[in-house]
């Protein structure tokens, strides 16, 4: 029985976990915060000294934590735009996040292109403030020094596979961290060099995209490093999930994702299709309200934290005595309505009490998650079954509500550090392929998360009525806007 490892390199920190290569049972783990980079670290918030990332690794990584280790696999945050000179340095500091600096830019490459859906049918995404292709043009246009010097393009994982190998010659990638560029399509499985040249102003080399078993290559010492991924790829690993699986995320906004054998091409841009780590594909609809919707309700109500609002809603009934919460605080992108504001509908005297607005907003945050769902459903992928991930899906509103709302199995996973357990899964993969002991097609068979798993049982036809009570006045409110 061997161990390998798992990173992942998140915005904030870095985690790494120790596994047995057989079952994927975690026997130790390392985490480390990433230095405090001063208030303008680089220049504005979103920069970042990718060196910080190696920092936290090597401490993460202290007192022994990878001895024995046989091979490690590296998860990333999404969207860190790393460009190097043609000596390798950094040109800048690594651009993450939703920069909103860029959101200028990403108006300028859709209408560069013929509008989203030109972007749509050319790379399965529509570019928005966060995609490395949006930040490129905001590069060209802001620092056109730095963009001129600007030879080679990185992500987050892509820089740290390189650096663990020794910054050798060769420079790679993997396809779920490919997708999610702006010019790397999951369709055809090749690079857009002209959509680079769109926004860059000029070529740059990018990094050799490799399958899901293969190995980047070995250190000096041994060590086998995989592919790596991206960290929603390596979570969604972590996971387990296969076909018929869909995972909803309860962030402060909320996401969609599901494994599905064939690329989405979305004309609304409503999905965006990014790869899997598998060799699959990952088609995402995100929505921009979830548990700010409930973060909102909770203030309105003078309630202290999302625990008393869950405890308050339990009070009410489905259907929240007619009371329905379209949650578009934000506004909203499924359906894209991006300018509209939040309704709420149905209010009679006997529906103008605290727990049925509370009740209201869980029902509101779900029905509108369940629309993405359902984009999803409308092309073809299969759910039978919903991971529901994030502190919010622990609160007993939502577990209530959750499987009868969106008509599955829901299965709540025990919190943990899924992106990095993808990693070291990818790498038994690779390890195991590398030895001849496993096929490249197929990964590693790990244990599953310990989880709860919620059966919407007699309670399914009452969720669909609460769910048509939610269309009717969403439809009623934005005719037509919803176009699964």
């Amino acid at each position: 029985m061997g161990i390998v490892a798992g990173l992942d390199s998140a915005p904030d920190f870095t985690r790494i976990v120790v596994c047995d290569t057989d079952t994927g049972a975690v026997v130790r783990q390392g985490y480390a915060p990433h230095p405090v980079q001063g208030p303008d670290g680089g220049g504005r918030p979103s920069d970042v000294d990718p060196q910080a990332w190696l920092l936290s690794l090597g401490e993460a990584a202290g007192g022994g934590l990878l001895e024995g280790v046989q091979a490690i696999g590296v998860s990333a945050q999404a969207n860190a735009l790393v460009p190097l000179d043609s000596q390798g340095n950094t040109v800048r500091p690594a651009m993450t996040g939703g920069d909103k600096r860029a959101q200028v830019a990403a108006a300028d490459l859709i209408d560069a292109l013929g509008g989203r859906e030109a972007w749509a049918q050319a790379v399965g995404c529509v570019p928005g403030a966060a995609q490395p292709v949006t930040k490129l043009r905001w590069l060209a246009r802001s620092e056109p020094e730095n963009a001129a010097r600007a030879a080679v393009l990185l992500q987050a994982h892509d820089w740290l596979v390189w650096q663990l190998l020794g910054r050798p010659v060769r420079r790679t990638t993997d396809r779920g961290g490919a997708s999610g560029t702006g010019y790397w399509a999951a369709a055809t499985g090749g690079y857009r060099p002209d959509l680079v040249e769109m926004a860059l102003g000029h070529q740059a080399m990018l990094p050799e995209v490799i399958g899901p078993a293969d190995a980047a290559g070995t250190t000096p010492e041994g060590l086998l490093i995989s592919a790596g991924t991206g960290e929603t790829m390596a979570a969604a690993f972590g996971l387990g999930i296969g076909l018929g699986d869909a995972v909803v995320s309860l962030g402060a906004s909320g996401s969609v994702m599901a494994v599905h054998p064939e690329p989405l091409v979305d004309h609304h841009g409503m999905i965006t299709s990014l790869a899997d780590a598998t060799g699959m594909h990952l088609p995402v609809v995100t929505t921009l309200n979830a548990v700010r919707a409930l973060r909102g309700t909770a203030e309105l109500l003078g309630l202290p934290d999302l625990e008393s609002l869950s405890e308050l809603a339990m009070k009410s009934t489905p259907g929240s005595h007619g009371l329905v919460l379209l949650p578009y605080l934000e506004g909203e992108r499924t359906p894209n309505l991006p300018h509209t504001a939040g309704t709420l509908a149905g209010l009679r005297r006997e529906s103008m009490k605290p727990e049925h607005l509370a009740r209201a907003a869980f029902e509101g945050m779900l029905c509108g998650l369940a629309d993405a769902l359902d984009v999803l459903r409308g092309r073809g992928v299969d759910v039978r079954r919903v991971f529901l991930l994030g502190p919010a899906a622990e609160l007993p509103a939502v577990q209530a509500a959750a499987p009868s709302l969106f008509g599955a199995q829901v299965v709540v996973p025990q919190p943990a550090d899924y992106a990095a357990i993808g990693a070291a899964r990818q790498a038994a993969w690779a390890l195991g392929v590398s030895q001849g002991a496993l096929d490249p097609r197929n990964p590693p068979v790990w244990q599953g998360p310990v989880a709860q798993v919620l059966d919407p049982g007699e309670e399914l036809a009452v969720g669909q009525a609460v769910r048509q009570q939610y269309v009717s006045v969403r439809e009623q409110t934005h005719p037509g806007a919803f176009r699964p």
